[in-house]
């Protein structure tokens, strides 16, 4: 394996490195969780620059800080030479463009397989399946932390590979356009995967042919020796023709890998799912189509990298919990349960989650928290007002409360029935579940994009 020093020498010319740069040290760019075994990356923010916060983070036991060269005097000038003593200190001209040209200098000299994940729904509880068979398989492997899916996330995670690893799992998300293509070359994955095409960030991305278009960059640095794997359900992606081998996964027959007989039962989802010629009884835990598709993704590189079947069907069938992704937590205000899916929301995971919601048998009052579907560009009016439309098919629904600005839209397609309040904030929706929720069991739904805050809500509501 390479030294840090050398990927840094050979991917940053100009990098100055006083001190002993050790591999066994990772990256950090929070000064407030930072590790003794990590380095700081001084990177410049929006609302503020981490240059500010060296001498904190190395008073905290960071082992070294990547700083800026023209701020290099200034953030350790207040530092004592004798902690400066211990430390290693990384100097290039911008830590940001450093951190990626050493993570991709980093990760060119691993020859083992990587697996690139994107799409506009469900990448993290694919990357989280296929890690968990990686797993069952006693595989040694690396997957990103969370859903660290962004150019800096990246790094950090790419910088973690090492020679003892067998495989690694990386998530990859946009929302403008050009960013998958960079992704990609940081990347350089083997096995690359798109879950689905959906309405999101369409202000950065255009339309979903937009969408479609740049998720597929995910296979920009392919060779005829690397593999796809895409929904096959979606013409978006199985009419391409790609110059590489792909592998189609979805309800269809026309698919490589098929979910058959699909069957919601009250908790569960039960399917015949078909991996090429052979068929296997499975029952996931979750009636949410998005664990079907993330069983799916996770069946199809199970097969190209020869793991055998019983770990895959055996991972497959394990719950899955990402937090804030259909996450079932307990009320604290009154008796209930929160089904917490307010990571992030589109129109198709908006609906899928309904639908989930839909098929949860129970005698408890099910009450829904929706709020604004975020970046949905000139159309956001009408995704909205599609919402309301589909909430003629969650016919268990009793109660809903809407939250921000946009799900106003929502109000004049609402099926009557529905019991309906419409507030500007989480902190007024916090207000109104009390008297929302009674002294009667509920179950509740709580679903928007992160920009309206209900995570917030849900902290506060919930054990």
């Amino acid at each position: 394996m390479r030294s840090y020093e050398y990927c840094f020498r050979e991917a940053l010319p100009d990098v100055s490195i006083e001190g002993t740069l050790s591999e066994d040290s990772l990256f950090s760019i929070d000064s407030r969780t930072v590790k003794n075994h990590e380095i700081f990356v001084a990177l410049k923010g929006e609302r503020c620059d981490g240059h500010q916060f060296v001498k904190d983070a190395l008073e905290r036991g960071a082992v070294g800080a990547l700083v800026a060269r023209d701020k290099k005097d200034a953030c350790l000038q207040h530092i004592s030479n004798d902690l400066l003593r211990t430390k290693v200190i990384i100097t290039v001209s911008d830590p940001l463009q450093a951190l990626i040209a050493f993570a991709t200098c980093w990760r060119e000299q691993f020859s083992y397989p990587v697996i690139g994940v994107t799409g506009s729904v469900g990448k993290t509880s694919a990357k989280e399946t296929i890690a968990k068979m990686f797993a069952h398989a006693g595989r040694s492997y690396i997957a990103s932390y969370g859903n660290q899916n962004t150019q800096i996330g990246l790094a950090l995670n790419l910088l973690r590979m090492r020679d003892h690893h067998e495989v690694a799992v990386f998530e990859l998300g946009i929302n403008r356009r050009g960013e998958m293509a960079q992704l990609a070359r940081m990347a350089k994955p083997t096995i690359g995967i798109i879950t689905t095409i959906g309405h999101c960030h369409m202000e950065g991305l255009g339309s979903l042919q937009d969408i479609a278009f740049e998720k597929r960059d995910i296979f920009k640095y392919f060779t005829e020796r690397n593999i796809g794997i895409v929904d096959g359900d979606q013409p978006l992606l199985s009419a391409i023709s790609y110059p590489h081998p792909v592998i189609k996964v979805g309800y269809k027959t026309t698919n490589h890998i098929q979910a058959r007989k699909v069957r919601f039962v009250d908790t569960d989802t039960h399917c015949i799912m078909k991996i090429y010629k052979d068929k296997y009884e499975v029952v996931l835990a979750n009636p949410h189509v998005g664990t079907i598709h993330r069983s799916l993704v996770a069946a199809a590189v199970g097969h190209i990298l020869l793991i055998p079947r019983e770990h895959i069907i055996s991972a497959i069938q394990e719950p899955i919990i990402v937090a804030s992704r259909f996450e079932r937590r307990m009320l604290s205000i009154g008796n209930g349960m929160v089904i917490d899916d307010c990571y992030n929301a589109n129109p198709e995971s908006m609906k899928a989650a309904l639908a989930a919601f839909q098929e949860i048998q129970t005698t408890a009052c099910k009450v829904a928290v929706l709020g604004d579907m975020l970046e949905l560009g000139v159309n956001s009016p009408f995704w909205h007002r599609q919402i309301g439309r589909f909430l003629r098919k969650v016919t268990s629904l009793k109660k809903l409360i809407l939250v921000g600005n946009m799900v106003r839209c929502i109000e004049s397609t609402v099926p009557l029935g529905i019991e309906m309040i419409c507030v500007a904030t989480w902190q007024e929706a916090l207000k109104q579940l009390p008297a929302v929720i009674g002294d009667r069991e509920v179950m509740m739904l709580v679903k928007g994009s992160r920009g309206v805050g209900l995570s917030n809500l849900v902290a506060h509501c919930t054990k």
